[in-house]
Protein backbone atom coordinates (compact mmCIF):
# COMPACT_ATOMS: atom_id res chain seq x y z
CA UNK A 1 0.00 0.00 0.00
CA UNK A 2 2.96 2.02 0.55
CA UNK A 3 4.07 1.39 -2.29
CA UNK A 4 1.25 2.16 -4.25
CA UNK A 5 0.90 5.67 -2.55
CA UNK A 6 4.63 6.51 -3.48
CA UNK A 7 3.58 5.32 -6.61
CA UNK A 8 0.41 7.83 -7.24
CA UNK A 9 2.85 10.42 -5.54
CA UNK A 10 5.17 10.21 -8.02
CA UNK A 11 3.04 9.74 -11.25
CA UNK A 12 1.00 13.23 -9.29
CA UNK A 13 4.59 14.82 -9.30
CA UNK A 14 5.35 13.91 -12.75
CA UNK A 15 1.91 15.37 -14.01
CA UNK A 16 2.81 18.43 -12.05
CA UNK A 17 5.90 19.21 -13.69
CA UNK A 18 4.38 18.09 -17.26
CA UNK A 19 1.70 20.90 -16.64
CA UNK A 20 4.00 22.97 -15.52
CA UNK A 21 6.40 22.43 -18.02
CA UNK A 22 3.56 22.69 -20.95
CA UNK A 23 2.03 26.00 -19.05
CA UNK A 24 5.29 27.58 -19.15
CA UNK A 25 5.82 26.14 -22.42
CA UNK A 26 2.76 28.18 -24.21
CA UNK A 27 3.32 31.55 -22.49
CA UNK A 28 6.61 31.78 -24.35
CA UNK A 29 5.13 30.63 -27.46
CA UNK A 30 2.90 33.40 -27.08
CA UNK A 31 5.32 35.78 -26.33
CA UNK A 32 7.09 34.70 -29.12
CA UNK A 33 4.99 34.62 -31.25
CA UNK A 34 4.15 38.84 -31.25
CA UNK A 35 7.92 39.57 -31.70
CA UNK A 36 7.19 41.84 -35.41
CA UNK A 37 3.85 42.49 -37.26
CA UNK A 38 3.68 44.55 -40.95
CA UNK A 39 1.97 46.93 -42.32
CA UNK A 40 1.86 47.76 -45.96
CA UNK A 41 3.03 51.40 -46.62
CA UNK A 42 1.94 53.89 -49.68
CA UNK A 43 3.43 56.59 -50.87
CA UNK A 44 3.06 58.87 -54.01
CA UNK A 45 4.98 62.52 -55.22
CA UNK A 46 3.66 65.58 -56.80
CA UNK A 47 4.97 67.12 -59.12
CA UNK A 48 4.51 70.74 -59.84
CA UNK A 49 5.45 73.09 -62.03
CA UNK A 50 8.62 74.94 -61.12
CA UNK A 51 8.41 78.53 -60.56
CA UNK A 52 9.40 81.39 -63.01
CA UNK A 53 10.57 84.87 -63.56
CA UNK A 54 10.77 86.71 -66.47
CA UNK A 55 11.84 90.29 -66.00
CA UNK A 56 9.74 92.64 -68.74
CA UNK A 57 10.70 96.18 -68.17
CA UNK A 58 14.35 97.95 -66.86
CA UNK A 59 14.50 100.14 -64.13
CA UNK A 60 15.12 103.31 -65.21
CA UNK A 61 15.13 106.82 -63.06
CA UNK A 62 15.00 109.45 -66.05
CA UNK A 63 16.67 112.52 -66.25
CA UNK A 64 17.89 113.95 -62.77
CA UNK A 65 19.05 117.36 -62.57
CA UNK A 66 22.47 116.88 -60.08
CA UNK A 67 22.12 119.67 -56.78
CA UNK A 68 24.86 121.18 -54.14
CA UNK A 69 24.02 119.24 -51.58
CA UNK A 70 23.22 114.96 -51.69
CA UNK A 71 20.07 114.02 -52.56
CA UNK A 72 17.62 111.32 -53.34
CA UNK A 73 14.95 109.65 -56.38
CA UNK A 74 12.15 107.49 -54.90
CA UNK A 75 10.73 105.81 -57.71
CA UNK A 76 7.39 103.77 -56.41
CA UNK A 77 6.09 100.23 -57.89
CA UNK A 78 3.80 102.39 -59.79
CA UNK A 79 6.36 104.63 -61.89
CA UNK A 80 5.72 107.61 -59.56
CA UNK A 81 8.82 109.63 -58.81
CA UNK A 82 9.43 111.81 -55.84
CA UNK A 83 12.83 114.22 -55.95
CA UNK A 84 14.60 114.92 -52.37
CA UNK A 85 17.48 117.22 -52.14
CA UNK A 86 17.39 117.40 -56.23
CA UNK A 87 15.32 118.13 -58.86
CA UNK A 88 13.77 116.50 -61.35
CA UNK A 89 12.61 118.03 -64.93
CA UNK A 90 9.24 117.49 -65.91
CA UNK A 91 10.01 118.94 -69.42
CA UNK A 92 13.00 116.38 -69.76
CA UNK A 93 11.92 113.62 -68.04
CA UNK A 94 13.92 111.43 -69.55
CA UNK A 95 12.41 107.57 -69.49
CA UNK A 96 11.01 106.45 -66.15
CA UNK A 97 9.69 103.53 -65.68
CA UNK A 98 9.45 100.85 -62.89
CA UNK A 99 10.91 97.46 -63.20
CA UNK A 100 8.45 94.71 -64.20
CA UNK A 101 9.00 90.92 -63.66
CA UNK A 102 6.40 88.28 -65.09
CA UNK A 103 6.25 85.09 -62.37
CA UNK A 104 4.69 82.04 -63.04
CA UNK A 105 4.06 80.09 -60.08
CA UNK A 106 0.82 78.02 -60.29
CA UNK A 107 -1.25 78.53 -57.27
CA UNK A 108 1.44 78.19 -55.15
CA UNK A 109 2.51 80.98 -52.44
CA UNK A 110 6.27 82.27 -53.46
CA UNK A 111 8.33 85.08 -51.53
CA UNK A 112 10.52 88.07 -53.26
CA UNK A 113 14.30 88.39 -52.33
CA UNK A 114 15.33 91.87 -53.48
CA UNK A 115 19.34 92.71 -53.07
CA UNK A 116 20.00 95.47 -50.15
CA UNK A 117 22.21 97.70 -52.63
CA UNK A 118 22.99 98.18 -56.10
CA UNK A 119 25.33 100.09 -57.60
CA UNK A 120 25.69 102.06 -60.95
CA UNK A 121 28.52 103.35 -62.50
CA UNK A 122 29.24 106.25 -65.24
CA UNK A 123 29.99 105.18 -67.95
CA UNK A 124 32.34 108.51 -68.76
CA UNK A 125 34.12 107.87 -65.71
CA UNK A 126 34.04 104.49 -64.05
CA UNK A 127 35.28 106.04 -60.23
CA UNK A 128 31.77 107.72 -60.65
CA UNK A 129 28.97 105.57 -58.63
CA UNK A 130 25.64 106.12 -57.84
CA UNK A 131 23.72 103.78 -55.20
CA UNK A 132 20.11 102.52 -55.24
CA UNK A 133 18.64 100.49 -52.19
CA UNK A 134 15.18 100.66 -50.08
CA UNK A 135 13.72 98.19 -53.29
CA UNK A 136 10.01 98.33 -53.05
CA UNK A 137 7.40 95.62 -54.94
CA UNK A 138 4.28 95.35 -55.62
CA UNK A 139 2.50 92.74 -55.78
CA UNK A 140 4.10 90.20 -52.98
CA UNK A 141 2.05 87.61 -53.88
CA UNK A 142 -1.01 86.97 -56.31
CA UNK A 143 -2.64 84.51 -58.40
CA UNK A 144 -1.16 82.16 -60.81
CA UNK A 145 0.51 84.33 -63.17
CA UNK A 146 1.33 87.90 -61.21
CA UNK A 147 3.15 91.30 -62.55
CA UNK A 148 5.73 92.66 -60.16
CA UNK A 149 6.66 96.36 -60.63
CA UNK A 150 9.98 96.90 -58.31
CA UNK A 151 10.86 100.43 -57.55
CA UNK A 152 13.80 101.52 -55.65
CA UNK A 153 15.67 104.64 -54.22
CA UNK A 154 18.55 106.51 -55.91
CA UNK A 155 21.07 108.04 -54.39
CA UNK A 156 23.41 110.94 -55.05
CA UNK A 157 26.05 113.04 -53.85
CA UNK A 158 26.47 116.44 -53.60
CA UNK A 159 27.71 117.97 -57.02
CA UNK A 160 26.97 114.86 -58.53
CA UNK A 161 28.96 114.30 -61.87
CA UNK A 162 26.60 114.34 -65.16
CA UNK A 163 26.64 111.50 -67.40
CA UNK A 164 24.94 108.16 -68.27
CA UNK A 165 25.29 105.50 -64.86
CA UNK A 166 24.63 102.25 -65.26
CA UNK A 167 25.64 98.48 -64.46
CA UNK A 168 25.19 95.85 -67.02
CA UNK A 169 25.47 93.20 -64.74
CA UNK A 170 21.71 94.13 -63.29
CA UNK A 171 20.85 93.35 -59.87
CA UNK A 172 18.80 89.84 -58.69
CA UNK A 173 15.50 89.55 -58.37
CA UNK A 174 14.61 85.84 -56.92
CA UNK A 175 11.32 84.41 -56.24
CA UNK A 176 11.08 80.96 -54.07
CA UNK A 177 7.90 79.07 -53.33
CA UNK A 178 7.55 78.91 -49.36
Amino acid sequence: MVLRFRYKLNFLSKMVRLLFVLLFSSFTMSANSQNSAATTVNSRATIIEPIKITKSVDLDFGNVISAFNPGKVVLSPNGDRIAQGVQISSTFPGNVTAAEAVVNHGNNKYSITLPQSFTLYSQEDPNQTLFIDEFKVNPETGETLDILKIGATLNLKAKQPAGLYTNSSGFNVTVSYN
